[in-house]
């Protein structure tokens, strides 16, 4: 049987031809015990499904658990990230512009990394009003073959916090869109809350591409919030930021934390 040490270098020859996302992808599949067939084929791109199989092959029964190999694979993720992508940040706005001072605002920002999103994009809001800019993005990326998932909070999970139409029904008219959601009966609440209820909120407003591009703005996905209202964010690419935040987003998806608007 192969020493430890034997395995670790036939996996990391293996995933050679693999970038941080798709490991990513791979770890989670490993990790969540899906069979051979639905691991090769968890990223439609040529070479993914002969890497993933190498893996697979280089572990024989019993030498490393699912969760190792899931943890290995994204520590190589995470190192390659780190080596390869220089940290870039940049600050983003909504509201009023300053001529002496030129920056980005949100709204083309945000439109700009869901367009950068060539395998996987989600996208976390409080509330959500249809904005036309984004659903166009959002289609788009969704017709390239991007898978997309779109976290909401709901009217159950906000109390008395929001009214009107549910968050959700912002993404209703893009077919192909994931929607998401924290269960309200999955959050911790003392009911001692200053606004009476307690119950904790789905408050994240954030977006990453490829694990390579993170968003993460006060604002809101709303024509407000993307334009009209004051509110700053940052854009990050490169490093571990987005990975991180890709990685941390599906393990609340795997271990059922966040789940399936239906």
């Amino acid at each position: 049987m192969r020493r430890r040490r034997d395995v670790e270098e036939a996996v990391a020859a293996a995933v050679a031809p693999l970038d941080p996302g798709d490991l990513l992808v791979l770890a989670d599949r490993i990790e969540q015990g899906w069979p051979r067939e639905g691991i090769l084929a968890a990223v439609p791109r040529p070479g993914f499904g002969r890497a993933a199989a190498a893996v697979l092959d280089a572990v024989p029964a019993g030498t490393v658990s699912s969760a190792e190999l899931a943890a290995y694979l994204r520590g190589i993720a995470a190192g390659r990230a780190q080596a390869a992508d220089p940290v870039r940040v940049e600050m983003v706005w909504s509201g009023p512009r300053t001529l002496e001072v030129p920056v980005r605002a949100t709204a083309s920002a945000l439109v700009e990394l869901v367009g950068e999103a060539s395998r996987e994009l989600t996208l976390m809001t409080y509330a959500a009003v249809p904005y036309r800019p984004l659903l166009d993005a959002l289609a788009a990326a969704v017709g390239r073959g991007v898978t997309v998932r779109v976290v909401v909070e709901t009217l159950q999970g906000a109390g008395s916090a929001l009214a009107g139409a549910e968050p959700a029904a912002a993404f209703a008219e893009v077919t192909g869109i994931e929607l998401w959601h924290w269960p309200a009966g999955r959050r911790a609440g003392s009911g001692n809350g200053a606004d009476g209820d307690g119950g904790a909120r789905m408050h994240a407003k954030l977006a990453v591409a490829d694990a390579r591009a993170l968003w993460v703005s006060s604002a809101n996905l709303t024509p407000a919030g993307v334009s009209r209202n004051i509110e700053a964010g940052v854009i990050v690419r490169g490093g571990t930021a987005p990975l991180r935040a890709a990685e941390h987003i599906d393990r609340l998806r795997a271990t059922g934390v966040l789940q399936r608007l239906r």
